[in-house]
């Protein structure tokens, strides 16, 4: 396999996983990232924890999880927990109030 053809294959790998989370995302309610992974859950919890030497950590649970990783053959995961000393970042997705069908209204 030469260089050009692992790149289109990269390439069209990142499409799908793109699609995919195009498709999925409006099924969650929350955006969580790590320094290693992104996630889309409706279930999170956070907790800020202070080992002995002193150092800050946030321990991350997740449950009914979608995961951005394209070498991983299923993306939803039942159950995530995620230990870390780096940055976590929690967002709440933005849920439109009215959401118009896909047909257009007819009245």
């Amino acid at each position: 396999m030469s260089a050009e053809d692992l790149e289109k294959y990269e390439t069209e790998m990142e499409l799908q996983l793109y699609r995919e989370y195009r498709d999925v995302v409006g099924l969650f309610t929350y955006v969580v990232e790590t320094e290693r992974r992104f996630y889309l859950t409706n279930s999170v919890d956070l907790d800020v924890r202070t080992a002995e030497n002193g150092d800050v950590f946030f321990d991350v649970k997740m449950q009914d999880a979608w995961v951005w990783d394209m070498y991983r053959p299923a993306r939803f995961v039942k159950n995530v927990r995620v230990v870390t000393f780096k940055d976590v970042n929690v967002e709440e997705l933005a849920k439109p109030d009215l959401q118009m069908p896909k047909e257009g209204f007819s009245g």
